[in-house]
């Protein structure tokens, strides 16, 4: 077992206590490192994402997006005044991050006369965020993107951080580039417009930001389950808990952009969930292998010596009151051990998992032997 470095990465002060409270009505978190970028965190941003665009020399722009967004991109670029906006739409979820659509975009991109001062757009999910980002990154070497998430998961994942790629058969986001965005718009108003099983299911990386980092995450989750998942309203907890699960990611990548060390607690839950998505095809939403994947590394550290049973139950007791999953069926383990072995966390063929001692106190557990991951395995499984 190893220590990973973490210095405080909660969001505290008047800032977000201000947003919290209703007292002023956006967040906007500095995301530091090589080029720095903000993250604004509002309601109704189209004519903010606008001014950003107006604020470059870029001619042309490139917005991403899935079906369902076809109307919301149109009315995205009709705002972008004297810019060649040019709306193109990929399939939606997993199946837009192929090398097939990537393909299709780099066309699209040379048949527009995209330059280097240019600008692509990525409209929707974290599939769609990630796609734009890889674009972005490939396209003649870089251009800027800017991410404008409408999804949970993607507002507190994906288009935070400059982690972008594709899948191949060989796994999730093997094939992908570091590539930090020009600037991210969290638009709040995207959330009235979700199912709430994705507001579920997006709630898994907001929480694991809560045990990696923020106990006040988990305060609100513990106080009232049913406000964290309210997407409006005096009593909902979800604007807060976004701007915390923003702060908690922005922090650790703006001091380890390439996950050299302190980004690595951001796949606290990742290499099991990882390993679900894969056998499942990327058919599972991303948050519920997660919150499977933390119930997993949870129940290795207690079989570890590292926690209490206590602390494992605070873990079921908080995804389970808003729905998430915390077992997977039983009789698979060895796809999800074979899926596991190509995790990129891995070193010399050594399995390692981030896990924990408490909340925020982060270390790794590198080289469990495979009965004793079957043997957690077997805790958390549970016929359908």
């Amino acid at each position: 077992m190893s220590e990973v470095p973490q210095p405080d990465l909660c969001a505290t002060g008047p800032a977000i206590e201000d947003f919290a409270s209703g007292a002023v009505d956006r967040y906007v978190e500095r995301v530091e490192g090589p080029n720095p970028y903000d993250v604004t965190i509002a309601h109704g941003l189209n004519a903010d994402i606008a001014a950003c665009v107006a604020n470059t020399d870029a001619q042309r722009v490139l917005i991403i997006h899935q079906p369902v967004l076809a109307e919301t991109a149109n009315t995205l670029a009709q705002s972008l005044e004297d810019i060649d906006a040019n709306c193109v739409e990929i399939p939606d979820a997993e199946d837009g991050k192929t090398l097939e659509v990537c393909g299709m975009l780099w066309d699209k991109c040379a048949e527009i006369g995209m330059t280097r001062r240019d600008i692509v757009i990525g409209l929707g999910g974290g599939a769609v965020t990630d796609l734009a980002g890889f674009v972005a990154a490939s396209w003649m070497r870089g251009v800027r993107v800017i991410q404008v998430p409408t999804t949970l998961l993607a507002m507190v994942d994906a288009a935070v951080g400059g982690k972008t790629g594709i899948n191949t058969a060989a796994g999730k986001n093997l094939v992908g580039a570091f590539h930090e965005p020009h600037a991210v718009f969290i638009d709040l108003d995207r959330l009235a417009t979700l199912p709430k099983a994705e507001i579920i299911a997006g709630s898994a990386e907001i929480i694991k930001t809560g045990f990696i980092a923020d106990p006040a995450i988990l305060d609100r989750y513990e106080e009232d389950p049913e406000a964290c998942l309210q997407p409006t309203g005096f009593l909902s907890f979800l604007p807060e808990l976004i701007a915390r699960s923003v702060a908690v990611k922005s922090r650790v990548v703006g001091q380890d952009l390439k996950e050299s060390g302190l980004r690595e607690i951001l796949n606290y839950g990742h290499t099991f969930g990882h390993a679900i998505e894969q056998v499942e095809n990327f058919r599972w939403r991303h948050g519920r292998a997660v919150a499977v994947g933390m119930m997993f590394i949870a129940e290795l550290s207690r079989v570890e010596g590292l926690v209490d049973e206590e602390f494992v139950e605070r873990h079921r007791r908080i995804l389970e009151s808003i729905g998430l999953p915390t077992s997977y069926q039983p009789d698979r383990f060895d796809e999800l051990y074979a899926a596991m072995t190509r995790d990129k966390k891995n070193r010399a063929g050594m399995l390692r998992f981030v896990a924990l001692e408490g909340v925020g106190e982060t270390l790794r557990i590198e080289g469990p032997d495979k009965a004793t991951l079957l043997q957690v395995y077997n805790r958390i499984s549970k016929e359908a």
